[in-house]
C-alpha cells in the first residue's frame, strides 16, 4: 500500500472504513481482480442522512493512501469542496447503499470480463449446486441456484442505475448479492467491507469454475 501520509481532517473520522478499504485493494490487486486504476469500492459510513466513503478517481488500488477517497451524499456529489473527483460509477454505490448495503466492491478480473460477454445473450449467469455457494449471505445449502444479471456496458451512468434499480423492482422476491456488467467487471456488496470482500471472493471462485468449464470461444 502507499507511504503513510497525514490524513485529511474530513477524513480522521472514518479512518477505520479507509483501513478496511486499502486492505481489499490491495488484496484485490495482489490477485488480479483490481489491477491499474480500475475497479472502485464505498462504504457507508452514515445513514441519515446518507453519506458514502467512495475512492477517488483514477487512483491505483494496489496501492491507496489513506487520502484517496472522497466522502459523497445520496446524489453521489461530494460533501466537503476541497475533495478529489470521485469513481464515475459512485451513484452506482449510492443506489446499493440506499437499499441496505453497507459495503459495495467493484472488480475488473479477467473471469468477469470473458464470462459477462459469453452470457451477455441469455442476460445472466446460472450458478448451482456449487458448495461454495455457502459463503454468499443468506445461502446454507450447495443446492441452492443463484441468479447473476448482466447489464450492458456503457458511459451513461445515470441510465445504468435505472437500468439496475428497475431490475431490483421487477425481482423483489430474488435474492441478489452482485451483478455483472459486459466486458466491464462485477459489483458485489454486503453488510459490511468484510462481508462485501467475503462475497467477490466467493463470485470469483464460482465464476472460475464456470469459466474453466466453459467453452468460450
Amino acid at each position: 500500500m502507499a507511504e503513510q501520509e497525514p490524513i485529511q481532517p474530513q477524513l480522521q473520522p472514518y479512518e477505520q472504513h479507509i483501513q478496511g478499504l486499502r486492505q481489499t485493494g490491495h488484496q484485490f490487486w495482489t490477485r488480479g481482480w483490481s489491477l491499474g486504476t480500475s475497479s472502485n469500492y464505498s462504504s457507508v459510513i452514515s445513514r441519515d442522512p446518507l453519506r458514502l466513503l467512495v475512492t477517488a478517481s483514477g487512483k491505483d488500488k494496489g496501492h491507496l493512501g489513506p487520502n484517496d477517497f472522497v466522502i459523497c451524499d445520496q446524489q453521489g456529489k461530494p460533501a466537503f469542496g476541497d475533495q478529489p473527483k470521485s469513481s464515475a460509477e459512485t451513484l452506482l454505490h449510492c443506489l446499493a447503499a440506499r437499499r441496505g448495503a453497507g459495503a459495495v466492491l467493484h472488480t475488473h478480473s479477467v473471469w468477469c470480463t470473458l464470462l459477462s460477454e459469453h452470457f451477455w445473450p441469455v442476460g445472466g449467469i446460472r450458478i448451482s449446486d456449487f458448495e461454495m455457494l455457502k459463503g454468499l449471505e443468506g445461502i446454507t445449502t450447495h443446492e441452492a441456484s443463484v441468479w447473476v444479471p448482466i447489464f450492458d456496458n456503457t458511459q451513461d451512468i445515470p441510465s445504468l442505475v435505472t437500468q439496475v434499480e428497475k431490475y431490483y423492482d421487477d425481482h423483489p422476491d430474488e435474492p441478489c448479492w452482485g451483478y455483472l456488467i459486459r466486458r466491464h467487471g462485477m459489483y458485489t456488496w454486503g453488510a459490511d467491507i468484510a462481508q462485501a470482500r467475503r462475497h467477490i471472493e466467493i463470485f470469483e471462485f464460482l465464476l472460475e469454475c464456470l469459466g474453466r468449464s466453459t467453452k468460450l470461444v
